[in-house]
């Protein structure tokens, strides 16, 4: 029986410091896991494993590997564009232009260089993700007018219109009541499953591990715990 390929090969490290503080990032995993969390408390370096790997931050050593493709290898010399590395990446906060439409935002990633989108005509791959979200009747709106949940589902859209690599997520519910996050939860699971797509996700939520985990790693100030500590800490 052939061995499982290798979707994520992180190998990465970065001294962050600020105010006279520092914090060492010495992320490292290998995992074929199509839906890969990362577990732990806030300032225990996910969010910056997950920048590094976009490649919104540089690391100051290491590689990042998706599905044998090298993203970044700082022995090597290699170091792909954000844009280029074809990977969706939803913010926190969603991140949404406060100034574009929801067609608009959902089309931005399509847009050439740093040219927004015309409010015209919405391409055919917009129109896709509009329609799969339920966003079409909010097209014309602006972020400040949706609901969380809508600002979620267009940014997801956004992410996804650029037919991503793999897909990024940074706790992506925090910001939603309880019953909210759960319906949300299952929508993009079964989002997941239709797209046989794979994804990371960070959190400090118990209930995202349970319900959207394959794989579950647990970081602790800036260090990935060996799979005995994450059996125990589960």
């Amino acid at each position: 029986m052939s061995e499982p390929a290798i979707t994520w090969d992180i190998d990465v490290r970065r001294r962050f410091e600020h105010a006279g503080r520092r914090f060492d990032l010495q992320s490292r995993f290998v995992s074929d896991a199509r839906r890969l969390i990362l577990y732990g408390p806030s300032g225990a370096g996910k969010s910056q494993t997950l920048k590094v790997i976009a490649g919104l931050t540089p690391p100051d050593a290491g590689h990042v590997r998706l599905s044998g493709r090298t993203l970044v290898d700082r022995a090597a010399g290699i170091d792909v564009p954000a844009r280029d590395r074809r990977l969706g990446y939803v913010f926190q906060d969603y991140a949404l232009f406060p100034h574009l439409t929801v067609a608009q935002n959902v089309g931005f990633g399509l847009a050439p260089g740093a040219r927004n989108p015309g409010r015209g005509t919405v391409a055919p791959q917009v129109h896709r993700w509009l329609t799969a979200f339920e966003l079409g009747p909010l097209a014309n709106h602006y972020p400040e007018q949706l609901s969380g949940g809508q600002r979620q589902r267009t940014a997801l859209a956004r992410a996804l219109v650029t037919e991503p690599q793999a897909l990024l997520l940074d706790e992506p519910f925090a910001a939603l009541d309880t019953a909210l996050r759960a319906r949300l939860r299952d929508e993009l699971s079964a989002l997941l499953d239709h797209l046989a797509i794979p994804m990371i996700l960070i959190t400090h939520d118990p209930a995202d591990v349970d319900r959207l985990g394959d794989e579950v790693l647990h970081l602790a100030e800036g260090v990935v715990l060996p799979p005995s500590a994450n059996a125990a800490a589960a």
